[in-house]
């Protein structure tokens, strides 16, 4: 459940808009290429996450298989991302409530859901884990909800004609910007897999790893795939293309314009305040990832000492108030340019994203090598086709990284993180020189 908060959020319910204005009705593809990638990516991570369980996860995989400059250059990278992933979701939260309340200004609800989020992860990891299932649970509801209800208006199940699937191929066809619209749309369509990865990150914490990390990777993408695909289909042959997808910015969830347009009284509402639970979802599941990643930096010797510290109910309260730095990027931005804020809060942390995820793959390569077939054989779970799997899931996120030159508002998601992975490694190599430290968590 952990998984499916910290996936199914803004990347579909407002992310949606974008990469349906690339691709149209082809964007159910992009997300059936997507779902190939995060297998590829999840199951490298469960062989792993198996032979260790620890709290830095991947970070620590590639200090021990790679080097120690990767280990502390994926971990920075994951943090840094997660910390604007933060500010991006809390900003969608405003914009959601603009459905209702279109005069209060945007930064007063990004003060109040950052308050709130920071309150429930300053418990204890038992209390912030039932809260988020619970979370996580009413957003997979209602997206079988949606499935169902969506699937009734499509076959004319009621009082009301039926809508078809007209929608799907008119307005330009299926494809009415051809492979390349689907291709592009990809670029953003992979985030909304991005957060599959938490399963690796709270082995750490999970009791009887070696049994509950595979049973849950098993389930995890398969059901993402299912509700990923059948929704943006339902939702796209409910109501053209062009009117979910296109417009002057992102100014609501096209699941809440879909309901909207087919004028079922309060249904609009009711999603909008289920895509209100998910954005909260996926930022409550955040701010948890990037403060277990800045502990692990910091037990790992490359970040301050004081981040590593607990508080008397187990939490690093000071790397949770590290963490809300997204939160207060966010405010800023929709005090200053709130029609903008959430494209360039996402798409900043894209290009970090594909970057860890290259960096997971080659350690994969490496961690494979190093156990040997006849310890790779007893795995309970094994990515297939190794290596060629492995080698196409390293193409195709190169070749995403190369195609974010051609996505509007991702232009320049690449270019501002060279110099961020530059500064890093700089930092990284003054830690390396100026004291002797421990090569990290260690694994037994």
């Amino acid at each position: 459940m952990l998984a499916i908060g910290g996936a199914i959020g803004v990347g579909l319910f407002l992310g949606s808009s974008v990469t349906i204005r690339l691709a149209g009705p082809g964007v159910i593809v992009s997300y059936l290429l997507g779902a190939v990638i995060a297998l590829i990516v999840s199951y490298s991570l469960v062989e792993m996450a198996v032979v260790h369980p620890v709290a830095g996860s991947f970070g620590v995989y590639a200090e021990t298989y790679l080097n120690p400059w990767a280990g502390f250059t994926v971990r920075t990278t994951y943090a840094l991302v997660q910390i604007i992933a933060i500010g991006a979701e809390v900003t969608a939260v405003a914009i959601y409530f603009a459905f209702w309340f279109p005069t209060i200004p945007p930064w007063i609800w990004v003060v109040g859901v950052s308050v709130g989020l920071v309150a429930l992860n300053s418990q204890q990891v038992a209390r912030f884990g039932e809260f988020e299932y619970w979370f996580a649970l009413i957003k997979v509801l209602a997206i079988v909800v949606f499935i169902v209800v969506g699937l009734g208006l499509i076959l004319g199940l009621g009082p009301r004609p039926a809508v078809g699937l007209s929608n799907l191929t008119a307005n330009g066809g299926f494809l009415p910007h051809g492979w390349k619209g689907v291709w592009l749309a990809l670029t953003l369509v992979l985030t909304s897999y991005m957060g599959v990865e938490i399963i690796a990150v709270t082995a750490g914490e999970a009791e009887s790893p070696e049994v509950s990390i595979p049973r849950a990777m098993r389930t995890i993408v398969f059901r993402l795939i299912l509700f990923y695909v059948l929704a943006i289909t339902i939702m796209l042959a409910m109501t053209p293309w062009n009117h979910a997808g296109t417009g002057a910015g992102i100014t609501g969830s096209p699941f809440v314009s879909a309901f909207s347009a087919v004028g079922i009284p309060y249904v609009a509402g009711i999603m909008n305040l289920v895509v209100i639970t998910a954005a909260l979802s996926s930022s409550n599941t955040d701010l948890y990832l990037t403060t277990r990643m800045l502990f692990s930096l910091s037990r790992g010797c490359y970040a301050p000492e004081w981040l590593g510290r607990l508080s008397a109910n187990g939490v690093p309260r000071r790397a949770l108030a590290v963490s809300t730095g997204g939160m207060v990027a966010a405010i800023l931005l929709a005090i200053y340019a709130p029609a903008k804020a959430f494209l360039m809060l996402y798409g900043v942390a894209v290009a970090g994203m594909l970057f860890v995820w290259i960096i997971i793959l080659f350690t994969h390569f490496a961690f494979r090598r190093a156990l040997g077939p006849e310890r790779i054989a007893r795995l309970p779970l094994r990515l297939r086709f190794f290596p060629y799997s492995t080698w196409l899931g390293i193409a195709a996120l190169l070749g995403i990284v190369a195609s974010t030159f051609f996505v509007e508002g991702l232009q320049y998601t690449v270019p501002a993180f060279a110099p961020f992975l530059l500064l890093i490694s700089l930092a990284y190599w003054k830690v390396r020189r100026g004291k002797s430290f421990a090569s990290g968590m260690g694994l037994k």
